[in-house]
């Protein structure tokens, strides 16, 4: 696992939600009230829509553009009688920096 990292912790509070870019995936960091933070895709997955514009109340992330609200915890579609569900990333907390595991790099591309 390769952990890069997102933010410091001062970034996030509990009951609030903040989108970070690292490099070119961007990545949703969920904190439900009284829960622990949570690492998701920055992309709704409806429609693959940036979540940019998400609101959330505490327990629920609302996608702006269709209004598909996704639970804050677990990340499954709370709105939809559906199995869309946000992609999660694993986190982990070094001191006070927030650190997410983005998968497995892409290979660099051969020169043409």
């Amino acid at each position: 696992m390769a952990f890069t990292f997102i933010c410091n912790t001062s970034a996030v509070s509990e009951g609030a939600m903040g989108l970070f870019q690292a490099g070119r995936k961007s990545v949703l960091l969920v904190w439900p009230a009284g829960g622990e933070l949570k690492a998701f895709r920055g992309r709704c997955p409806h429609a693959d829509m940036p979540l940019n514009e998400a609101s959330f109340d505490g327990k629920t992330v609302l996608c702006n553009y269709h209004n598909w609200g996704f639970d804050g915890v677990n990340g499954k579609c709370v709105t939809h009688l559906v199995r869309n569900a946000l992609h999660p990333y694993e986190l982990k907390i070094e001191g006070d920096e927030i650190q997410v595991d983005l998968g497995p790099a892409k290979a660099a591309r051969a020169p043409a």
